[in-house]
């Protein structure tokens, strides 16, 4: 496997998803846009600190779109290595008793991670789970949420139009729960309105697992 991964980059040299420049999926100077973790001041899920560790724009926008919607999975790593980056850090996150930190990524239509090539935000989760197991934090990926059917894609609904596309339709996944009353912090890729963060805060809390903190790539507000 690892001469054939070598052939191809030979064939086909790694080019940054955010810059173009030839060497890696994403080069020192993009990666670097996503390490400035804030605070999201419009705080729109309105139960739990929301950041983003960049605006939704330049580079980091173009990571997130050749991850998301131009196949390219290879960007997972380093996206879910910004996150491990910024994660322990947040002031309101917080692991549970035993020192783990569970990630519950946002839920993703049937429709739209067959097209991406499955879930894209448990992929995620897990890259950042990975990161932080090796920078030696004990971390689990908890795919609480799913949706049910009737959900829109959310492009072009501005933000009364997405919390109605989704009202009632995010419900708990007995299959991918946490130890109860875990707190848990959820993962996103863009924050848009905040309608889906708080749809997902608000189950997740009434379910009894607190969300000590939404963490997204970028924010779009």
């Amino acid at each position: 496997m690892g001469f054939v991964k070598g052939v191809l980059d030979l064939v086909l040299p790694a080019t940054c998803a955010g810059c173009d420049a030839a060497g890696s999926a994403c080069c020192p100077d993009c990666f670097a846009v996503l390490a400035r973790p804030e605070p999201v001041v419009r705080g729109p899920t309105g139960m739990s600190p929301v950041y983003a560790l960049a605006r939704y724009a330049g580079p980091a926008r173009r990571l997130v779109l050749a991850y998301k919607e131009r196949g390219r999975r290879d960007v997972a790593g380093r996206l879910g290595a910004a996150l491990a980056a910024a994660l322990p850090y947040l002031p309101s996150a917080r692991a549970d008793a035993t020192g783990r930190w569970w990630l519950v990524p946002v839920p993703s239509r049937r429709a739209a991670s067959r097209v991406r090539g499955g879930p894209h935000l448990l992929r995620l989760a897990r890259a950042c789970a990975a990161e932080l197991a090796a920078a030696g934090h004990a971390a689990a990926v908890a795919p609480a949420l799913r949706l049910g059917r009737g959900v829109r894609d959310a492009v072009g609904l501005d933000r009364e139009q997405r919390a109605a596309n989704l009202a009632g339709r995010i419900r708990l996944d007995s299959r991918g729960l946490p130890p109860p009353a875990t707190p848990v912090v959820l993962l996103d890729d863009v924050i848009t309105t905040g309608a889906t963060a708080t749809a997902c805060t608000r189950v997740l809390h009434e379910g009894g697992f607190p969300v000590t903190a939404v963490l997204t790539l970028t924010n779009a507000c």
